[in-house]
């Protein structure tokens, strides 16, 4: 991709593609990102991207109002002719993320935006860099390699199938040059676990700890598989600024040595204010045999991962290694600590830490 090209981003307000408009900036490379209104990019360390409205000129990110749902974005042909000459890569980051978001969404959004993105880049004859999901893999188990093309496979909800088909299209698409980046379960930053949003398995643990959620179907021997959101967004824009490397290739943008349930509840138990949850086996645990409160947030939200906690996974990560140049990050137990630890800090997981002039009131 030339320099003089910019980037064009759906998604850009969300957790991802905020952090990736924020590198591709940095770069100094121009990022032109499509929105219903004018944008609201905020960082995961809380830094803030002004966008101006794009007419063209040289900007260093500039802002287009339209809809993934509707073919070309719903833009005007005067404004995808202008386009067409700026840009030279797509990133379609946009997405609905929710589990239990309406088929309607997930059809429209997930999947239909992914066409109209297909479509721009093939009329444009420009590269796509496709943002998934490592669950495309639905509940399969083991080791799972980077270029594994999931079939029709069991899910583990809509969004994971919505992801599946999205993908299905682009590599079936004749013509197209595509890049496909899978994160993991999207978390903190890996210095500090700061993170924009919490959302998500945020939601489920702070359920846990909160002993809103006491007793879960799962295995102690199931993974959880971090994806930090600044490695997350490193792999996206590599793949994005070194297209030539990653063309027609799959990578899972996740951290190495996923965490255990087994070593996740031992070190809630490390917390005092943290409750911890009860894992059994899915042959066993009925949620009628919940009391009232519990069963109503286990249907409402603690459904929505069971498949995350009965499975153990291994995702494969040599691609994204040689395209990186690097290895993914250590998301073992000390990571998991780091993000627990930025919840406390910011109060939303238990009592929140003491701060240094806290502890030194209390000394004098």
């Amino acid at each position: 991709m030339s320099e003089l090209k910019a980037v064009l981003v759906t998604g850009a307000s969300g957790l991802v593609g905020a952090d990736v408009v924020a590198r591709l900036r940095t770069r100094g490379i121009p990022v032109v990102v499509l929105t219903h209104r004018t944008p609201q990019i905020v960082d995961s360390r809380g830094t803030r991207v002004d966008a101006v409205e794009f007419t063209g000129g040289a900007t260093e990110v500039a802002y287009v109002t339209g809809d993934v749902r509707k073919p070309g974005f719903g833009l005007s042909a005067d404004a995808l002719a202008l386009l067409r000459e700026q840009v030279g890569t797509l990133v379609h980051s946009a997405a609905t993320t929710d589990f239990d978001a309406p088929e309607r969404d997930y059809a429209e959004l997930n999947v239909g935006g992914t066409r109209h993105a297909a479509e721009l880049a093939l009329s444009w004859d420009i590269p796509l860099v496709y943002v998934s999901t490592a669950y495309v893999c639905g509940r399969r188990e083991g080791f799972i390699e980077e270029d594994f093309a999931p079939g029709s496979e069991s899910f583990g909800n809509g969004y994971e199938r919505s992801k599946y088909l999205a993908e299905h299209h682009i590599r079936n698409l004749p013509g197209l040059r595509w890049t496909v980046v899978r994160p993991g379960i999207v978390t903190g930053l890996t210095g500090s676990g700061a993170i924009r949003d919490y959302k998500n398995l945020y939601t489920v643990v702070k359920l846990i700890v909160e002993g809103k959620l006491r007793t879960l179907p799962g295995r102690y021997d199931a993974t959880l598989t971090f994806a930090p959101i600044d490695y997350v967004a490193d792999v996206i824009v590599a793949a994005a600024t070194r297209f030539d490397q990653a063309q027609g290739k799959t990578c899972h943008a996740v951290g190495a040595n996923a965490t255990s349930l087994r070593a996740m509840s031992e070190i809630f138990a490390e917390y005092p204010s943290f409750e911890v949850a009860r894992f059994v086996p899915a042959s066993t645990f009925d949620p009628a045999d919940l009391d009232a409160v519990e069963r109503e947030y286990y249907l409402r939200i603690g459904a929505q991962y069971t498949n995350y906690f009965d499975s153990r996974r291994d995702f494969g990560t040599a691609a994204a290694t040689e395209l990186l140049g690097a290895r993914p990050p250590d998301t073992g137990p000390d990571y998991l600590r780091v993000l627990l630890d930025h919840c406390l800090e910011t109060g939303y997981l238990g009592t929140p830490l003491a701060s240094i002039e806290e502890v030194l009131q209390c000394w004098s």
